[in-house]
């Protein structure tokens, strides 16, 4: 994609978590698939390692209201790189949403991915004490101090819902973000119902390269990959696994490690890398997502799907769209153990069924996830962003 007769030139800015995860992994694929798709592209990276301690975190959800020191990095790079469009990911702790109204100063086109719900939510996961919570999607976002739902801390927390309310306050998301990037559709209403222009989100999921057509020949066992902890459903999932006397396959660490081990159920790998975990999915029957909370777009069913293999998960958030009940996996209710044991018995004692969904869910993948899709997608919204942005030009010079 070009703008005029030069490529378009993109700037990625991305806080990057102390811990890893299918975020930081998205952006790395969205950067490379830019590069490939002739763009010119830079990045502003901060990383929460330089926030690892408690005080730290605390100081740097009170500054993320306006987080000037990383507001000056991407005015930095917003001179030197004279980017057409900027396009944020996690702006929080240390670069803040008022990085777009530096964009807009600068003449760019912006774009946001909501990857989360920080924009709504002070702990992102529109999630409290183990069940969905949305007092906040329409109400004050100062309720969340009372619960301490920013990591047990009310001061904290406190920090975090000044920041969601001085900008909706503001309008930072309606005046000065060009496009959103929701990553499914139940998102872009949660989000739409908060307040966010609807107008300006667009669906898009984050892409994946094609590991090739899955290997001919059976498979079996069940698979668990993602983060131990209690958002993720991995004490349902346990639990499950004993009353269906099944042995689940578990990838991943986390808070819940210690808690799960030598469980009779569970067979805990540890962290892999990724060709490992790859191999794992591609022989596995089904893998399962027992998640509680609104995922915003698990990398898990993406990666399942592209291995062909069907997916057990929770009837909830967006994970009830991604999954066809008998088409591509099957659907349990959350945090019912007896109900995902029901689930996890049924496909693993089916495998032709099993198989059968696992093509279905390998032609989603084609159809939906590949990464030329995605990326073609996501070029479009740069195009509607930029578009977008000339149009205000005018009135912006008026004062209109």
């Amino acid at each position: 994609m070009s703008a005029g007769n030069r490529p378009l030139r993109v700037l990625l800015a991305h806080n990057r978590y102390q811990v890893r995860g299918g975020e930081d992994a998205a952006v790395a694929r969205d950067l490379a698939a830019l590069e490939r798709a002739g763009c010119a592209v830079e990045a502003v990276f901060l990383d929460n390692e330089a926030i690892a301690s408690g005080p730290a975190r605390l100081r740097a959800a009170i500054a993320a209201t306006h987080a000037p020191e990383g507001i000056a990095r991407v005015m930095a790079a917003l001179r030197r790189f004279a980017p057409d469009v900027v396009h944020v990911h996690n702006f929080f702790p240390l670069l803040s949403p008022g990085i777009h109204a530096a964009a807009r100063a600068a003449g760019c086109a912006t774009v946001q991915t909501l990857h989360n719900y920080r924009l709504i939510c002070a702990n992102a996961f529109l999630m409290r004490d183990g069940v969905p919570c949305e007092l906040c999607v329409t109400g004050s976002p100062y309720q969340a101090v009372r619960f301490a739902c920013y990591r047990g801390s009310r001061t904290g927390t406190l920090a975090v819902a000044r920041m969601i309310d001085h900008h909706r306050r503001a309008g930072t998301w309606r005046r000065d973000v060009d496009r959103f990037v929701a990553l499914t559709p139940f998102a872009r209403g949660r989000f739409a119902a908060a307040g966010l222009p609807e107008e300006k989100i667009r669906i898009r999921p984050n892409g994946l390269p094609d590991p090739g057509p899955p290997a001919e020949g059976p498979r079996q066992g069940l698979l668990f990959v993602g983060r131990l902890s209690p958002e993720k459903g991995v004490h349902v999932l346990a639990e499950a696994a004993a009353r269906a006397n099944v042995r689940v396959t578990v990838i991943g660490e986390g808070p819940l490690a210690g808690a799960l081990a030598g469980h009779p159920g569970l067979d805990l790998r540890g962290a892999l890398p990724p060709d490992a975990v790859q191999a794992a999915m591609a022989r596995a029957a089904a893998v399962v997502v027992p998640s509680l909370w609104y995922e915003g777009l698990p990398m898990v069913v993406a990666e399942a799907f592209a291995t062909g293999t069907p997916v057990v998960a929770s009837r909830i958030g967006a994970l009830a769209g991604l999954i066809a009940e008998g088409a591509t996996g099957l659907l349990a209710e959350p945090g019912d153990a007896a109900d995902l044991a029901r689930a996890l018995s049924r496909i693993a004692g089916d495998p032709a069924g099993a198989a059968a969904m696992g093509r279905e869910a390998r032609a989603v993948y084609e159809r939906e996830w590949r990464e030329d899709v995605t990326t073609r997608a996501l070029l479009d919204i740069y195009r509607d962003a930029v578009a977008a942005r000339a149009a205000d030009a005018p009135l912006a010079r008026t004062g209109t």
